[in-house]
């Protein structure tokens, strides 16, 4: 079950400095325009330490009140309302609110017997049964059942399924022959009884108990008689949709806002708030947004915002490490959906590592956290994000910026300008244009690219916007390769990834990911995925000398290279009680309450 904090929106094109950009513009006096305007000052710089998971709660909570979420985002969010089909972020963030997993988790991401089903593990740790509460029940009063939970499993593994979560229930015995029309049903998967199942997976790994299983029933009463291809799409998604999660969907207005009601049947126990409302904010007016009052609090707060606005007075802000970091990837390869897999071309235009590699020694993180992030976001060093301390390698420093490096390394890769017009030329001496992809967003977008680009010709390469221009988050992700076609104009992209409860990456980096947006594989990365997740990870110490090993790996193969880790900073307005961020912290959506009708507004 998700917890009071919502999640993080994941946006392409992190920002990153804009040093070299006219964009904010200089006065006599040598300080940006941006600067003034905001009030920020260079030397502000701040901790993610400074900031608490849990909301001081002042005053009493009345009886009933309303709420109102502020989803931010520079788009609309697309409106697929089921765990089960649903692949972004913002489409999370609306369904936390009126349904759940089954199972719950503690702070060390480890699944626990307080969610609306509890569960025992076989001696041998493959095989699994789960009972479901008796008081769980859908949000029009049929059971939540077992038949149910099967049901979501039969649905995400059939051949009609146009959804990209088949990779979580790929470890389970049968499944393939399933899939593959080999089988009518699932071998691994037993209805024991209306509320029990049972569940055998091929592996027993370390990851089933930190985030392997799929807990999302699929309610089959409403979706049995859909047929699976057209499911997504439905109504029953679109417009209708139905959880047993803490409040009922009233009304929708697609991909601006969701009403809900408070679900008085909710298994926990009755929600304090009346009514909850999840609007879109678009990124440039959360300040002013939270100032009137227009929201309670918001799913993320712009973090180079955050000095000019620290003491706002009608809220309270709070901050944790982001399970996330922003990224630069590059196409290598296409997705084969017929076999699933990625097929890596070892042709193209981004295949030479010392290319890549050369991309990421002329970017300068470091001073981007420092400079407009004051500390609120960093450095990034490996693709494990130190939201997961004890796997994350704070030993390895990554690859530090060094432009004159970056140069050394094209002369040597055999990328020279070869008539002496500052542009690199190809090996063969042919022109070479750089396509890259990035979003747009908030305010900073556009700088942020420009930067990029800038950065990347001071080392001598031609790089140019896709079409000459950013792109909507949705159709970003659609040509960067999220339907399985992958747009060949797209050479290099900036995205961000938000990692998943377990530590193992092979969700965003294994050879038969549709998420592996890179489309690159190697036996190594293979051998490494799989050595994280076997039997002998199971001893923390060994996982982590292989996750390691896996962070290096990725270093020296460049098919990705991180850019910024990040905070998370959710202001959250005065008048809200028993409100918190973050996993671990033992309180949920149902608890939260207002001291008053009506939020503070800032003096």
């Amino acid at each position: 079950m998700k917890k009071t904090h919502l999640g993080k929106i994941v946006f392409a094109a992190m920002l990153v400095l804009v040093l070299a950009l006219g964009a904010c513009g200089k006065d006599n006096s040598g300080e940006s325009k941006s600067d003034k305007d905001s009030g920020k000052k260079e030397e502000d710089l701040y901790s993610i330490e400074d900031f608490n998971k849990i909301k001081e709660n002042k005053g009493e909570a009345i009886d009933g009140g309303s709420f109102t979420f502020g989803l931010v985002s520079g788009t609309a969010f697309e409106g697929t309302l089921n765990w089960n089909f649903y692949a972004g972020n913002p489409d999370a963030q609306v369904l936390s609110w009126f349904d759940e997993g089954l199972l719950t988790w503690d702070e060390n991401y480890v699944y626990t017997n307080d969610g609306a089903a509890t569960y025992e593990a076989s001696e041998d740790g493959k095989t699994f049964t789960f009972k479901i509460r008796d008081n769980v029940n859908w949000q029009d009063g049929e059971p939540v059942t077992a038949e149910d939970w099967l049901f979501a499993h039969e649905v995400i593994g059939h051949p009609d399924y146009d959804g990209v979560r088949y990779g979580d229930v790929s470890n389970i015995v049968g499944m393939d022959e399933y899939h593959e029309g080999k089988a009518e049903t699932i071998s691994g998967i037993e209805v024991v009884d209306a509320k029990t199942l049972k569940i055998t997976y091929k592996e027993s790994t370390p990851s089933l108990i930190t985030g392997g299983i799929w807990t999302y029933p699929l309610a089959k009463h409403i979706f049995k008689d859909i047929p699976v291809k057209d499911m997504s799409s439905s109504p029953e998604v679109r417009e209708h949709p139905i959880g047993f999660g803490p409040f009922i969907v009233e009304s929708i207005v697609p991909g601006e806002s969701v009403t809900l009601k408070k679900n008085e049947n909710y298994w926990r126990g009755e929600p304090k708030l009346d009514k909850v409302t999840v609007k879109v904010v678009n990124p440039n007016v959360v300040v002013q947004a939270l100032k009137k009052g227009e929201v309670d609090t918001v799913s993320e707060f712009p973090v180079d915002q955050f000095p000019a606005n620290a003491d706002m007075s009608n809220v309270e802000f709070l901050g944790d490490i982001d399970r996330a970091y922003s990224y630069i990837g590059f196409k290598l390869g296409t997705w084969d959906k017929e076999k699933k897999e990625v097929v890596t071309n070892p042709d193209a235009k981004m295949a030479d590592v010392n290319l890549r590699k050369a991309m990421w020694l002329a970017v300068d993180n470091d001073t981007v956290g420092k400079k407009f992030y004051h500390g609120l976001r960093w450095n990034a060093t490996t693709l494990i994000p130190p939201s997961h301390p004890e796997f994350h390698d704070a030993s390895n420093p990554g690859v530090a910026y060094d432009p004159e490096k970056a140069k050394q390394l094209l002369d040597e890769a055999g990328f020279k300008d070869v008539d002496g017009d500052g542009i690199r030329e190809d090996k063969e001496g042919k022109e070479l244009v750089i396509n890259f992809a990035s979003m747009s967003g908030d305010e900073v977008a556009e700088p942020i690219a420009n930067y990029y680009i800038q950065a990347w010709k001071e080392i001598g390469l031609k790089v140019e916007k896709l079409d000459g221009r950013l792109h909507e988050l949705n159709s970003f992700y659609d040509r960067v390769g999220r339907g399985g076609e992958d747009d060949p104009q797209i050479d290099v992209y900036a995205a961000a990834w938000g990692v998943g409860i377990d530590v193992d990456p092979t969700g965003l980096y294994g050879r038969n990911v549709l998420f592996n947006f890179t489309r690159w594989s190697s036996e190594e990365n293979d051998r490494l995925l799989a050595e994280g997740v076997s039997e002998e990870a199971f001893d923390v110490e060994k996982r982590k000398e292989i996750y390691n090993e896996w962070q290096q790996m990725m270093i020296d193969e460049v098919p990705v290279f991180p850019t910024l880790y990040r905070s998370v900073l959710v202001p959250v307005n005065n008048r809200v009680v028993n409100y918190s961020i973050g996993d671990g912290t033992g309180m949920y959506l149902y608890e939260i309450g207002v001291t008053q009708e009506e939020p503070l507004a800032d003096k």
